[in-house]
């Protein structure tokens, strides 16, 4: 039968872990020490020939999400297998390619995925509705505390002054907008093109009588006037959308509306290698988007004079936010399920739990990185600042 024969092809090219494949008529097919099993991908029927015939990672995860396989054991492991299958394609010279792109299909892209409405997120994020990594100070911080640590890291770090004038690119639901301007009296200014993350953030500005600190913009990042500067800028999780050729043109941006010497804190994730984005994570939950590699983005940010300051990398944090948005997911699937179908369910808590995995493995790591315009010989000599209560 044809679709053995691929499954078997596929299994003797995806090494680098012990796992078992049973067969929906109960053959197995066992690649590594069969003594060490990690995980077992059991197949309920075949799967059509026409998607065997792709990229296996989409195969398996299009066939988990319609509910043709089962997925049991360490799925840290499965995350480390197809991070080495994939990146011996991705160890090559990066070339800087900078190309303005459609801002209706970036629009499209980040609609897809945050716009599926607030209700939706208010079920398994915390009450400042943050999606991004959080921060835990002590391993028994709830998530919401967690999330005002990684709120107040980011803000230190950029070592606010009061009436500063701080960008914040991709703003989301505006919480660390307007932390901003509570806990540093900063002017600040909010961007994102989610109209339902406009909403909220600009709801919450007014409930908070913040309107004469915090301004909430539906606007791209690309459509700063260079006559408006900002003496702070900061970008949390939104960086990842950017795409690989518009990395150049997004630090361009950044350079033309700081002013000179300003600091810039960029919170984002980030791959090992450079390359394409896996096209199950491309095709269902992030389309358009890209992880670059640190050595990818150190290049282009110093080629438009960029100073590094410091990299922090906080890969652990993601994992355990992930696990926990995982927890929260779970605990309220009868509510999901009044919105959504099951294939949307599978694809979302797939989602979740293997990014989890793949922050644990190293195939994706999550760092803070700041820097200053050109030289800046005024800013404190140590980071001590940073880490004082």
């Amino acid at each position: 039968m044809l679709q053995k024969q691929l499954i078997r092809q596929a299994a003797r090219q995806w090494r680098g872990s012990n796992y078992k494949i049973i067969l929906w008529d109960g053959e197995e097919i066992i690649s590594g020490d069969p003594y060490s099993i990690q995980f077992k991908i059991v197949f309920k029927k075949p799967l059509p020939l026409i998607k065997l015939g792709g990229d296996m990672s989409l195969v398996f995860a299009e066939a988990y999400m319609d509910g043709l396989i089962e997925i049991e054991g360490n799925f840290d492991e499965i995350a480390k297998l197809i991070y080495l299958h994939s990146n011996q394609k991705y160890l090559k010279t990066y070339k800087n390619i900078s190309s303005k792109i459609k801002q209706d299909k970036e629009r499209s892209n980040i609609k897809s995925h945050y716009d599926l409405g607030n209700d939706f997120y208010e079920l398994w994020l915390d009450e400042s509705m943050s999606y991004s990594c959080a921060y835990f100070k002590k391993e028994s911080d709830s998530l919401y505390q967690a999330q005002m640590n990684k709120i107040d890291h980011t803000l230190k770090k950029l070592d606010l002054k009061p009436n500063e004038k701080l960008l914040d690119i991709g703003c989301g639901w505006g919480w660390l907008s307007i932390s901003a301007a509570q806990k540093y009296n900063a002017q600040v200014v909010g961007i994102t093109i989610s109209e339902e993350q406009y909403k909220k953030a600009t709801q919450r500005v007014k409930e908070l009588n913040l309107q004469d600190q915090v301004e909430i913009r539906l606007q791209n990042y690309q459509d700063l006037e260079e006559n408006e500067v900002f003496d702070k800028i900061v970008s949390v999780g939104m960086f990842e959308h950017v795409g690989q050729k518009n990395l150049p043109l997004y630090f361009k941006k950044v350079k033309q509306v700081l002013k000179p010497g300003g600091m810039f804190l960029l919170h984002s994730i980030f791959g090992m290698f450079e390359g394409k984005t896996n096209p199950w994570i491309d095709k269902y939950i992030f389309p358009g988007g890209y992880l670059p590699s640190l050595r990818e983005v150190v290049s282009i940010m110093s080629a438009c004079d960029f100073h590094l300051l410091l990299a922090e990398s906080l890969r652990m944090h993601y994992a355990k936010t992930l696990e926990i948005w995982l927890e929260n997911f779970e605990a309220n699937l009868g509510v999901v399920r009044q919105m959504y179908d099951e294939r949307f369910i599978k694809m979302w808590w797939l989602y979740l739990k293997s990014c989890a995995s793949a922050f644990r493995v190293g195939s994706a790591d999550l760092f803070q990185i700041l820097m200053t315009k050109g030289v800046n010989n005024q800013i404190q000599y140590t980071h001590e600042y940073i880490y004082k209560d």
